[in-house]
């Protein structure tokens, strides 16, 4: 197919070919070397100035990172980018405006929150290819993208505030908890208190000491954990909180929430161990103090993970892509 492609110039032929239903297809799926191969079979033909801005269109309706990203690789790239569809006036950026069907949005890993600062990346990755002029840009509705992304956008943005408040409400619920048993349980130590002088009866082993160096920790975690939720609460809500400000409360909430529960269970553990030194009784516990922790990863790291990688981790657009459209470069 790429054979026939590069020999001929009749757009009558590759039309009759299909060639562009076949790489609107690859668009579809994503599959960006099919794309690459058949572009660079013959470049004047297949990417005439239409083509190339409905293929990154359809990229931009079909949230593909990847095809998107091949726009980074041409030298014709400002030329496609500042195009626009005549009748109601929309560019790039207006269809980066629009939001996705419920289908593509459910393959973001996470909440509605994610959901959101995933259309958050997407509008801003247009942005910074298109011109400037692109953002003040109307429509045949006299609405900037800004605007139409903001009235696209706004039951998504409901639906990602009510997500934050039900997940935070119930990590404080929990976050709260630990802070009342770790503050009650550093002054009722194991073992009790001397009294004569008032100092902990077993302030001389190494065990209490874990204990007490654990349960400070749990204490400050867990207070650290329902502040953040607190802060998630009270927040404003508004679209740019979703790219930044409410995914890093989340993710300090909720890493600080697990570790108070890590150590809590190890400040537990220590004071079983100060008071019963049976070896075989020390085991069972630690066993059974695992279990929260097991728990709670099984239930809410992914999550943890989800929002840390969508927020810090690695950008699904790639921006230094390198010239590909030349045949040579096959």
């Amino acid at each position: 197919m790429y054979k026939a492609i590069e020999t001929t110039s009749d757009e009558n032929q590759i039309n009759k070919a299909r060639v562009h239903d076949a790489i609107k297809e690859a668009v579809s799926n994503g599959n960006v070397e099919f794309i690459k191969k058949i572009s660079r079979a013959n470049p004047e033909l297949v990417w005439t100035s239409d083509l190339a801005r409905d293929v990154f269109v359809l990229a931009i309706e079909l949230r593909q990172a990847e095809v998107l990203s091949l726009m980074h690789g041409l030298p014709n790239k400002q030329v496609i980018a500042i195009s626009y569809f005549p009748g109601t006036e929309n560019t790039m950026l207006h269809k980066a405006a629009s939001i996705p069907s419920s289908k593509i949005l459910n393959l973001i890993p996470g909440g509605a929150a994610l959901q959101m600062q995933r259309e958050l990346q997407w509008f801003k990755e247009v942005g910074s290819i298109v011109t400037p002029a692109q953002h003040i840009f109307t429509n045949k509705d006299f609405l900037r993208p800004e605007q139409l992304f903001t009235e696209n956008h706004k039951d998504l943005v409901i639906a990602g505030e009510k997500w934050m408040k039900d997940t935070s409400g119930s990590c404080s619920v929990l976050g709260a908890l630990i802070v009342t048993i770790t503050f009650a349980a550093a002054f009722t130590v194991p073992g009790g208190n001397d009294q004569n002088m008032g100092f902990p009866i077993f302030r001389n082993k190494q065990l209490f000491k874990v204990f007490f160096i654990s349960d400070a920790i749990s204490l400050f975690a867990s207070t650290t954990s329902v502040l953040m939720f607190l802060g998630i609460l009270t927040s404003r809500y508004a679209e740019e909180d979703f790219l930044k400000s409410l995914p890093t409360k989340m993710i300090i909430g909720l890493s600080t929430l697990f570790f108070s529960i890590a150590t809590m269970m190890i400040a537990f553990c220590a004071a079983v161990s100060v008071m019963l030194p049976e070896t075989w009784i020390v085991l069972l516990v630690c066993l059974l103090a695992s279990v929260p922790i097991a728990s709670f990863i099984r239930i809410q790291f992914h999550l943890l993970v989800d929002i840390f990688m969508s927020t810090y981790g690695p950008s699904i657009f790639k921006r230094n892509i390198k010239p590909w459209l030349d045949s040579k470069r096959q």
